[in-house]
């Protein structure tokens, strides 16, 4: 169980990820609530937050003092500051379990990243909202995602991936899409990449490299898609809107990321009860064999 004291040296953390999607500068935020720049870069590298301070920078940053000090649960309705609480998280994480479709990014290819761009480009239709302001957002959020891949193979953590059969026979037969109405002959490209892909995880499943076990389910999986990162003893459970890879989503939706105990034991017992019931080692290999055959 997470002590309110581990809670609250997050902080910092949590302070960070909502001023880099608010696009504020730690200048600006010192400019802003009167604090110094000094406090700021020190607030945010977890040094003890005056009460005061604190919630000047809430009311900055638009959230509340309970959820910059983690009790509850954080909502997060950018997926730039939900990125930034993954990537923090997964920096001190022994233990990641994902149940994030189709394919966990963490066990993607370079090459997956190199089509991610024009997903996320062309996941936001024309007719949305501050349209033209988005592509600063897509350029924030490849770093980040770029930072997760980099941290999770600089420190490979061990990862536990529930994969859904149903969802990669989607992705194989759409492709690697933002959206519907692609055209040839860029939409065999994208399902040459989303095929890679698939490649790929039947690899990992061959190969078994050491810290990766992949469940592939054929039962139905929950809507939501969900990590729970463990570190020690303290575990989370961040919980998404947000997708990748077929019909990408990074802009509409509430994100949460909770250490409540009751939060934590039920996703627990959902994915003990799903990695139970998937199909492990050569029963697996031979599903993902017979998926990619049909393409």
């Amino acid at each position: 169980m997470t002590s309110q004291y581990e809670s609250i040296l997050q902080s910092g953390e949590r302070i960070r990820a909502h001023r880099i999607a608010k696009g504020l500068s730690p200048e600006d935020v010192a400019s802003k609530t009167g604090l110094s720049r000094s406090a700021i870069y020190r607030y945010e590298a977890g040094q003890p937050i005056r009460v005061d301070a604190l919630g000047k920078i809430a009311d900055l940053l638009g959230i509340s003092i309970a959820s910059l000090f983690g009790v509850g649960s954080e909502f997060i309705s950018s997926a730039v500051s939900f990125y930034e609480r993954v990537c923090q998280l997964e920096a001190n994480a022994d233990q990641i379990t994902v149940l994030f479709g189709p394919i966990a990014f963490l066990l993607t290819t370079k090459n997956f990243d190199i089509y991610l761009r024009a997903v996320l480009t062309e996941s936001v239709p024309e007719s949305a909202s501050n349209r033209q302001n988005f592509n600063a957002e897509i350029d924030q959020i490849l770093d980040l995602l770029e930072r997760r891949k980099t941290v999770y193979h600089k420190r490979r953590p061990n990862i536990i991936s529930l994969v859904s059969a149903a969802e990669l026979e989607q992705f194989l037969d759409l492709g690697m899409v933002g959206r519907r109405g692609i055209e040839e002959p860029e939409l065999s490209k994208r399902k040459a990449a989303a095929f890679v892909e698939v490649e790929n995880l039947l690899k990992l499943l061959t190969d078994q490299p050491m810290g990766v076990q992949i469940g592939v389910v054929e039962d139905s999986l929950p809507g939501a898609s969900f990590q729970m990162l463990r570190n020690g003893n303290f575990t989370q459970v961040a919980i998404s809107p947000f997708r990748l890879g077929l019909y990408a989503n990074v802009r509409v939706g509430v994100a949460t990321v909770t250490s409540a105990q009751e939060s934590v034991q039920l996703h627990q017992q959902v994915t003990s009860d799903l990695w139970r019931n998937s199909k492990k080692g050569d029963h697996a290999i031979k599903i993902v064999e017979g998926i990619l055959n049909q393409y």
